[in-house]
């Protein structure tokens, strides 16, 4: 019983440790960055799309690439995690939260038009792209009004919709590698497929996007992006929080009549509730954690692979502690 409680107290005095030297690092962040940019145990809900998520032991807000470079230099010296964010429109944080080092790339969110391109950083959010491709009279990204994501996480995933996608329009993305060096990919290189690229392989941070898109008639340009903004409102659950489209389409099939013939419609576990609009889309009624949507999920899939033998892959992320 003796050698119990001394195992027990050698433990406790480690988890003390580490807690100490956290505290450590996230002084250091501070000092280092200061309290704009840096913000400590923060929830991250106060930032994701679904209003779910627990904290995050250091959260960044870069401002520029040098940010993150420093800020990805010190948490490798000190072993840190690091977890990179866009928007947050297509996540699911667990009620954990994160440990390390979470950047949220939103204030890194400059535009600008060169002649037939559109040059974007990573945080800019992509409806504002489109707005300015349009104001420019450029035409190609229509397809994009009303998608809620950023640049770097539209990169990322190969946001796409009503037959367009960002592989179709970029030209090159230029990122920073796990090893702290930036580089240029080109659109060839970037291996695009559906809800795919080569990021997501190489774990590269997206620093910056350039869109090449054609001339066009603006009164045209902006008809197709209030028909894809109508089309949206019409179909999609926008008056509750959501984590946007779940699931990736399986091949000959659609993800949410599978849903809606499986009677799942309206299934709800917590406050997340698979949407009466469209069942292709969880949303928060409320108050729902991310357990919640994680049990809803995990649920629709095991319902779809018994009714249908189809396996049902997550188009969002699902990061955190679990």
């Amino acid at each position: 019983m003796v050698l119990k409680k001394k195992v027990l107290h050698l433990n406790e005095m480690l988890m003390n440790v580490g807690i100490f030297e956290m505290r450590q690092i996230q002084e250091l962040f501070v000092e280092k960055f200061g309290e704009e940019k840096i913000k400590i145990e923060r929830s991250l809900s106060e930032y994701t799309n679904t209003k779910t998520g627990g904290p995050a032991e250091i959260l960044a807000f870069p401002t520029e690439s040098e940010d993150i470079c420093e800020m990805i230099n010190i948490a490798n010296e000190h072993q840190l995690q690091v977890t990179v964010i866009g928007n947050a429109s297509n996540l699911i944080v667990r009620e954990k939260g994160i440990r390390g080092l979470v950047i949220i790339l939103t204030r890194m969110n400059g535009v600008r038009v060169e002649e037939n391109k559109v040059i974007a950083e990573s945080g800019a959010p992509l409806i504002g792209v489109t707005e300015r491709a349009y104001s420019a009279s450029l035409t190609g990204m229509e397809f994009a009004a009303g998608i809620p994501g950023s640049v770097g996480g539209a990169v990322f995933m190969n946001a796409g919709a009503y037959d367009g996608d960002i592989g179709q329009v970029v030209s090159e993305v230029e990122v920073l590698t796990p090893q702290g060096k930036t580089r240029t990919y080109t659109n060839e290189e970037l291996n695009f497929s559906y809800r795919h690229s080569r990021i997501q392989d190489e774990q590269d941070i997206v620093l910056r996007a350039i869109f090449k898109l054609q001339n066009g008639e603006k009164k045209e340009i902006r008809e197709k992006m209030d028909n894809f903004n109508f089309l949206r409102g019409a179909k999609q659950p926008l008056e509750y929080p959501s984590c946007g489209s779940v699931f990736k389409r399986p091949k000959g099939h659609f993800t949410g009549k599978l849903i809606h013939d499986a009677g799942l419609q309206g299934f709800m576990i917590g406050g997340a509730q698979v949407s009466l609009k469209h069942a292709g889309f969880i949303v928060n009624r409320g108050d729902a954690t991310a357990s919640d949507y994680i049990a809803v999920i995990d649920h629709i899939k095991k319902v779809i692979k018994q009714e249908f033998s189809v396996e049902l892959q997550t188009e969002v992320r699902i990061i955190g502690e679990k």
